[in-house]
């Protein structure tokens, strides 16, 4: 038996798969998918196991065989390793990063260095009769090697830490050889645990056994008696304030069994999930689910848009169609854009499925998510919720993949592999005949478009067309906020300097007297966005990046929030020495100090970057504010999406504009959606809301519209602007960032890289495609960790191979990238284009 194996080592030349033997002691359980560890030049590497056949095109007395395999259950299924090849061609990476981006980190290699006993065919080559003779030290390492088979050279050198002379003459003799061996990152967590009899009552009469002074062990007996089931031993131990001793006579009689046992990392073993039961559907809730349930039970891949405003009840329609796939014996995965959804959405989740449940997401530590990933492959659980990865859940039965909020920029990674999740959820629905429902209140203007007749006329299966399915009410005839414009050069003119309006200064005073809850929405963490000295006009950049610092008040501090680069604050101007240095424009610290100051009393939650980088952080704050131990949520984006809080009525956009002034096409799309998004958190329940955006800008249309829930007036606005620029949806984009520490070099690559693109572009344009290349030009950040950043864009329409067209043309840097370290990143439909 052959395999093809996609090795661990990124690069042009090794992008692809190479042959090995197949060891008959492995036949039984090596399978596509499986991870192994081969003999790659004079290492060795992990690998993923692609095809596998009984005869091979090469020589068989020049192939290795695989040195071992990692798991007796691949970690991929060959749906899975094929999705990779899928990755790999479709946005431009290596293969081996492809499947690597669908494991848990506690799987990615770690490699460790072994020695072990030289066989006597590698010590007869150096003969032996004219090796030194060893020394009794040499003789006790060698044999201490021996017993263990292999031992890691480190620890080697741990054993016998005066002896490193000794091995080294070893290692040079031949008498023990090196080699590498491939090792998880992580290993099952264990405990010992203590196992009383299967027969209770013995226990008691054990106990009658016992001395008197043997009062440890009779407690012991008397709780297991008890507590019959098996127990971790250090828990026992606390419960009785004894120590192990008393248990260990009870084992060393043979009473008891001390036995190490797998545990599992659970990260809600703390938390209980009140059940709850399905809710009646309103008659748009119920046209909607019939749909979806008509489509999972076809079993042929569907993609529908669910267009839902805000409090229209997605998520129990969401979860009722799940209960229809499960019904089926089908597995479901759910996809939330930001880690802080997630407290919320677990609970509703796990509340109507209990331990069917798996969560994924970044906040997990490395064990607690290797665990959860476990009961997916050992089909413990059939529903997964999570961030953008938990698309790659090992399912072998998929029938639902549901992405709410699906026009959040989160679900694009931005390092390599960039892909999109949902185009991986529409590949993997097409392998599963499942249905896809992307749902939100502020859907892209990508997907929008791909319900249109225009987008079905030219469907293919890579990029189907999608189905419309529509819920423009709330539940319960609930009325959308009242949204109020504020203007803010108004205020600044009526001699108001405060970040607050006196409109929105009243209303938060009003919800403060009755007892109400606010959100604010800031999308600037931080205390002041740049430092500017008022005499010269300095203002404080990152050495390393072009960007401005930004001032932390907690920390006293400026910070690069780009590399990390930070300083302490500056008492006087380092070009002219005043000391009129002052802090510009408004972060969430800042709002944070002035509501303090204008409010005494205020109880005041700030979730930003800064304030949820621990663990379990995002849940902490917002199980506060639903405990209303807080009058104001305050914090970046994450504050404006899927949170439902029935005592929210005031809802402020502090800065509405902040998105609109970045140099990126979809500037608009998102300042509309972000603000549509915030206002969409007040009056979800009884009690009614109101919104307050404050603007320089009042007149924008896409502030206009999100005041006015208008989202069709401002998609048919958009969607001129992006048809007369030649923008997606109706060109797509193809992004290339080169980096480099020497300007001139970067300028040369850049123009070779451009000269290229068009040459090939003209080859394309006669067989009918629209392609245009753009640039290359300096990157809006120009530079970022000292390495200066240029950029070429494609623009195209029509259905051409462009990923072949990028990689032949990219092939013209390949010396510069081996010899002077360019980087290059390419990004397929890029979502940012800073």
């Amino acid at each position: 038996m052959y395999a093809k194996v996609i090795v661990d080592v990124p690069a042009r030349p090794t992008n692809r798969a190479f042959d090995y033997i197949v060891p008959e002691t492995m036949r039984d359980y090596i399978a596509v998918g499986s991870r192994v560890g081969v003999p790659f030049g004079p290492r060795t590497v992990q690998g993923f196991v692609v095809e596998l056949h009984d005869g091979t095109d090469l020589d068989p007395e020049k192939l290795k065989p695989i040195r071992q395999t990692m798991d007796v259950t691949p970690p991929l299924t060959p749906e899975l390793v094929k999705l990779g090849r899928w990755i790999s061609r479709t946005y431009l990476c290596h293969e081996i990063i492809a499947l690597q981006a669908m494991i848990p980190g506690a799987l990615k290699a770690k490699y460790e260095r072994h020695v072990k006993v030289a066989d006597d065919l590698e010590t007869e080559e150096k003969q032996p009769e004219l090796l030194p003779l060893l020394l009794p030290e040499q003789e006790e390492i060698l044999a201490h090697v021996r017993k263990h088979e292999s031992v890691e050279l480190e620890s080697l050198l741990q054993t016998f830490s005066e002896k490193g002379a000794l091995i080294k003459q070893l290692l040079e003799d031949g008498r023990l050889t090196e080699i590498q061996m491939v090792k998880d990152r992580m290993s099952t967590k264990k405990a010992l645990y203590v196992f009383p009899p299967n027969d209770p009552d013995q226990l008691e009469a054990w106990q009658a056994e016992l001395p008197a002074r043997a009062a440890k062990q009779k407690q012991v007996l008397a709780f297991l008696q008890e507590h019959p089931e098996p127990i971790k031993l250090t828990e026992l131990l606390t419960k009785l304030q004894i120590t192990a001793a008393a248990v260990k006579g009870l084992v060393e009689r043979g009473w008891l069994r001390l036995e190490e046992t797998e545990v599992q990392r659970d990260p809600y073993a703390s938390r209980t999930f009140k059940p709850t039961s399905p809710l009646p559907l309103t008659p748009e809730q119920q046209s909607v689910f019939e749909r979806i349930r008509e489509a999972a039970q076809g079993r042929t891949r569907r993609v529908f848009l669910l267009h839902g405003v805000t409090g229209s009840g997605k998520t129990e329609v969401y979860l009722q169609s799940i209960q229809s796939c499960l019904d089926q014996g089908r597995e479901a995965i759910v996809l939330v854009p930001e880690i802080s959804l997630t407290p919320q959405m677990v609970e509703r989740f796990k509340g109507r499925f209990g331990n069917r449940v798996a969560v994924l997401h970044s906040r997990l530590s490395n064990g607690e998510r290797y665990d959860e990933w476990r009961k997916i492959v050992r089909r413990e659980v059939s529903v997964v919720i999570g961030a953008r990865s938990a698309i790659f859940a090992p399912f072998t039965n998929i029938g639902l993949i549901i992405i709410d909020e699906e026009h959040e920029s989160t679900y694009k990674q931005e390092e390599s592999p960039k892909y999109h999740a949902r185009d991986v959820a529409i590949a993997r629905a097409g392998e599963h005949g499942a249905s896809v429902v992307l749902g939100s209140a502020t859907p892209s203007l990508e997907s929008m478009y791909r319900t249109s007749v225009e987008a079905a006329a030219s469907a293919t299966p890579d990029r189907p067309a999608f189905e419309l399915l529509s819920m423009p009410s709330r539940v319960e005839g609930r009325p959308l906020p009242r949204v109020n414009i504020i203007d803010m050069r108004e205020e600044l003119k009526n001699g108001n300097r405060s970040m607050f309006s006196r409109a929105l200064y009243k209303a938060i005073e009003d919800r403060l007297h009755k007892k109400e809850q606010i959100v604010l929405l800031l999308n600037r963490r931080g205390y002041a966005t740049f430092v500017m000295c008022r005499t010269c006009g300095y203002v404080a950049d990152c050495p390393h990046c072009d960007i401005s610092l930004t001032y932390h008040q907690s920390s006293k501090a400026i910070r690069c929030h780009y590399c990390g680069y930070a300083e302490r604050e500056l008492a006087v101007c380092p070009d002219c020495g005043s000391e009129h240095i002052r802090h510009f424009g408004t972060g969430t610290q800042r709002v944070e100090e002035e509501l303090g100051k204008l409010f005494p009393g205020i109880r005041v939650i700030r979730m930003d970057v800064d304030t949820t980088t621990e663990k379990g952080s995002h849940e902490k704050w917002l199980t506060m504010f639903r405990n209303r131990q807080a009058d104001v949520l305050l914090g970046t984006q994450m504050v404006a999406k899927g949170l439902d809080f029935p005592y929210v009525t005031l809802v402020g956009a502090l800065a509405a504009d902040s998105v609109l002034n970045l140099p990126d096409f979809r500037a608009a799309e998102r300042s509309f959606q972000l603000l549509t998004q915030v206002a969409g958190r007040a009056g979800r329940h009884e009690l009614p809301g109101e919104v307050f955006v404050q603007t320089y800008t009042p007149e924008h249309y896409s502030i206009m519209s999100a005041s006015k829930h208008d989202y069709m007036g401002f998609m048919r606005k958009e969607m001129l602007m992006r048809k007369l620029h030649n923008y997606p949806p109706f060109h797509r984009l193809v992004l290339i960032t080169l980096s480099h520490e020497q300007v001139q070099l970067l300028l040369r690559a850049g123009e070779m890289l451009a000269s290229r693109l068009k040459e090939l572009a003209q080859t394309m344009q006669a067989d009918g495609t629209e392609l245009e290349v753009l640039g290359p030009v300096a990157s809006p950040i120009s530079r970022i960790k000292d390495r200066y950043r240029f950029q070429c864009m494609i623009k195209y329409r029509g259905e051409t191979d462009i990923s072949a067209l990028v990689q032949k043309a990219a092939a013209v840097l390949d010396d510069i990238v081996k010899q002077q370290k360019l980087t290059v990143s390419i990004d397929v439909d890029p979502q940012v284009l800073m």
